[in-house]
């Protein structure tokens, strides 16, 4: 794994979890959604300086790599 497909991995993993946290409880939801935008931003810059965006079955492949048990 290269040192940008890494970030890229690991920017994923942590939009998954905020992602995770904001829709925890779904009645504060919104008041949290606002809070993506720079998690997703940061994804986004990732994938494309890695040359993943579109690249969904590679870069599930390094989310693998990185956290196995997230992936049953």
């Amino acid at each position: 794994m290269h040192q940008e497909e890494m970030a890229a991995a690991q920017a994923y993993v942590r939009l998954l979890a905020a992602t995770r946290a904001a829709l925890a409880d779904p009645a504060e939801a919104p008041l949290y959604m606002p809070l993506l935008a720079s998690p997703i931003e940061e994804a986004d810059e990732a994938l494309r300086s890695a040359g993943l965006a579109g690249n969904e079955d590679r870069l599930f492949a390094l989310v693998r790599e990185l956290q196995p048990s997230t992936t049953g």
